[in-house]
């Protein structure tokens, strides 16, 4: 019983030095980054979308009642979900645990820190934007109006440019923790869905989406900003391209976040009158 134990062990043992080293060698090796991450990301919304199918026809009576387009965008923004969860995690331990892009570090300017880990994760995040606007072009405007396709268009540019040219990684995770919104957004859209628009849950997510919002799209755009400013000398040392992004990507998204939180705090407003 013992010996068998032992070789359980050993086995088990030999599978992950084999993993650690298939990881190493391969899907954080540099010259395979760009491609493993991206199909990566891409085979994650695959197998989320299926897993979302599965588990909703067996644990949500209603989803059989709901129409094909609606049963598309179910499963869909459980594969949106899972990613600003990944994308959320990553980028707050990088941003703000890590010393990765800390001014204590003397390892080169910011704008120009990566690592292999860094840059794998905004893979990910490349292939779902294409896995995501690829359903949204199919669709259209099923699954999202222009300003969901111009969202998208610039998060890849932007996500795609810094991965492949290591340039301005700081900036790109902390405009991807606004991505820390989705799953309430996600949520709500689930409980509407559902038929449960009058209930305290749906209250109570409106009322943490209004605090999220204001944390994760609007103020933290202003640190954001104000980062740029302070690290301008740093900036201005990027690529003309790079240097265009860091400034009109999220300038722009920043405008679409405040039009956004707009119609937000309206909807809360009239969900406090009805309560009063």
């Amino acid at each position: 019983m013992m010996q068998v134990s032992e070789d359980t062990a050993m086995m088990i043992e030999s599978y992950r030095n084999q993993a650690e080293v298939l990881v190493r060698n391969y899907l954080l090796a540099d010259p395979f980054i760009p491609y493993t991450s991206i199909i990566s990301g891409i085979f994650m919304c695959k197998m989320v979308y299926d897993l979302t199918q599965l588990i909703s026809s067996f644990y949500f009576k209603g989803y059989h009642g709901l129409t094909k387009i609606q049963r598309i965008e179910w499963n869909n923004r459980g594969i949106s979900t899972v990613h600003a969860i990944f994308i959320t995690v990553m980028s707050m331990y990088l941003v703000f645990f890590s010393n990765l892009y800390s001014d204590d570090r003397l390892a080169g300017l910011i704008v120009f820190r990566s690592s292999q880990l860094s840059s794998f994760a905004l893979g990910v995040s490349v292939g779902y934007f294409i896995a995501d606007i690829g359903m949204i072009f199919w669709l259209y405007p099923s699954l999202g109006g222009m300003e969901y396709v111009l969202h998208h268009l610039l998060s890849l540019v932007a996500i795609a440019y810094s991965m492949l040219s290591e340039e301005g990684q700081l900036y790109t995770y902390m405009v991807l923790i606004s991505e820390s919104t989705t799953p309430g957004v996600n949520l709500r859209w689930y409980l509407d869905t559902a038929g449960m628009k009058r209930s305290n849950a749906y209250f109570v997510n409106g009322v943490m989406m209004f605090f999220a919002w204001l944390v994760a799209r609007v103020l933290l755009f202003v640190y954001l900003f104000y980062h740029i400013y302070l690290h301008y000398n740093q900036v201005e040392q990027m690529h003309a391209f790079g240097f265009l992004l860091v400034f009109v990507v999220p300038a722009l998204l920043s405008i679409m976040n405040l039009m956004w939180f707009g119609k937000i705090i309206k909807g809360l407003k009239k969900a406090l009158a009805k309560r009063q």
